[in-house]
């Protein structure tokens, strides 16, 4: 297990390039499952996310070549080898259960797939998802095994177009639907879809690779079905939200970053908030400067929202960025119920923030009467102070880092698994910017994916609602 330590108080300066978008590269190596061509991706990103949706892949088939120094993934999957995903994958990552989005229009077989997973920061669930697949026809059903649960999932009579109404903009039943919507026999129509821009760089591969697919002003998308394929070379996005959090790391240490390869376009309601906040930025050429240009200013009123909104992973290091603010800020969170668990870390580093569980905002929320705190009053201007932490899931861990990097003293993080799904190479662009962080492995690593648990008994159905 490795840990970071931490001293803070220093300028972070220099230039950093940000890696491809590790909620881009995820889908794409998923979409590819679509055909049997070959599909080269550049700009591929060297984390476990990546890692563990590779291995998902070459477990029904896929031959893969990833050069990762060069950030190049070369994938075929001219046959399935097999339609189940073992239940070792259970909880490794979100990615598995679009698994049946891709298979079930390249198979009529049964697909077995295992329950969502991802970070521990609000229910993750799939209705949306199996709402969206059984209205083109497919089959889905959970079934409960000794410890752990299974999607099987079936199209034995192909799958037909059909006109899917999401209840909310979900990214992830928005990426089923569309995987999906491919290969459905006829047209597929989806409205109130999310259309952030991963999912507009989904849809330019899957558009390279013969699908037919357009999208509106208006959160619809339309997908002609076909089963043409050719094979595809493409140039994953930047990663918005890395470009972000060394955006915000540069600032809260009073420091100047240029983040190489950072798009103006996917952060326009970030720029907004930093802008209000009195952070520094200019966008050049090939990237955008970020800059500290005088003391901060707080009264910022924060909602997050699905794109084109202030995107929920970006508000865990912004309320980082807050506590260096002067007067009091809030953020309202609308994304996730259970968002706001890292602030108890904060509040043990010296940072002023209370927890609310009404919509502090004037948008009303799915959680508003639901007694989730997904609302918090920050009031910048306590010192941190270095400690001992342990990372609950990706995004709070870079919030944690950013703290740390402005606290007085040193601190402890626990938990780097977590910022090795999602962030590549962090330790090493960090100390190239200056600042004062190491890696040390305290005991051997252990394996991120859990065993297989083999069943004991035959399983039972249980209705799933949709």
């Amino acid at each position: 297990m490795d840990i970071l330590q931490v001293h803070g108080n220093g300028k972070l300066k220099g230039e950093v390039k940000a890696a491809g978008a590790k909620n881009a590269m995820t889908k794409l190596l998923v979409a590819s499952l679509l055909s049997d061509k070959k599909c080269i991706f550049y700009n591929v990103p060297d984390i476990g996310d990546v890692q563990i949706t590779v291995n998902l892949c070459k477990e029904i088939g896929a031959e893969v070549e990833w050069d990762r120094e060069k950030g190049i993934i070369e994938i075929i999957t001219k046959e399935l080898k097999s339609t189940y995903i073992p239940q070792r994958f259970s909880g490794a990552n979100r990615i598995p259960i679009l698994m049946a989005g891709a298979l079930l229009g390249r198979t009529d077989n049964d697909i077995i797939i295992p329950t969502v997973g991802g970070d521990a920061i609000g229910k993750r669930s799939v209705d949306f998802h199996v709402s969206a697949l059984t209205q083109l026809g497919a089959t889905v059903e959970f079934r409960e095994m000794k410890k752990e649960g299974a999607y099987l999932a079936h199209a034995h009579n192909g799958l037909i177009g059909n006109h899917i109404q999401l209840p909310f903009p979900s990214v992830g039943a928005t990426e089923n639907a569309i995987l999906a919507g491919v290969r459905a026999k006829g047209n597929t129509v989806i409205t109130n879809a999310a259309i952030e821009p991963e999912i507009v760089d989904l849809i330019l591969f899957l558009q390279k690779l013969g699908a037919i697919i357009s999208l509106d002003v208006d959160r619809t998308i339309h997908i002609e079905g076909t089963t043409t394929s050719y094979e595809v070379e493409h140039t994953v996005m930047s990663d918005r939200i890395e470009a972000a959090s060394f955006g915000m790391a540069a600032i809260a240490t009073k420091g100047n970053i240029f983040v190489k390869g950072a798009q103006h376009l996917h952060m326009i309601a970030f720029l907004n908030k930093l802008r209000e906040l009195g952070g520094g930025f200019a966008v050049k050429s090939d990237g955008i400067e970020f800059f500290h240009q005088g003391p901060l200013k707080g009264g910022v009123h924060l909602e997050t929202d699905v794109h084109p909104g202030f995107m929920t992973d970006w508000q865990q290091p912004f309320a980082v960025l807050l506590t260096q603010a002067k007067g009091t800020s809030v953020i309202h969170e609308t994304v996730y119920e259970n968002r706001f668990g890292y602030t108890k870390t904060l509040k043990q580093m010296g940072a002023d923030i209370d927890l609310f569980t009404q919509c502090l905002g004037s948008k009303c929320c799915r959680y508003g009467l639901r007694s989730y705190e997904h609302s918090i009053i920050v009031k910048g201007g306590a010192p941190l102070q270095g400690c001992d932490i342990t990372i609950p899931d990706l995004r709070a861990g870079f919030a944690y880092v950013m703290a740390a990097l402005i606290a007085t003293g040193e601190s402890t993080i626990n938990g780097m698994a977590f910022l090795d799904r999602g962030y590549e190479r962090l330790v090493p662009k960090l100390q190239k910017l200056g600042a004062n962080i190491k890696r040390v492995q305290t005991k051997p690593d252990t394996a991120p994916i859990k065993p297989i648990t083999p069943p004991q008994k035959a399983p039972t159905k249980k209705k799933l609602s949709v």
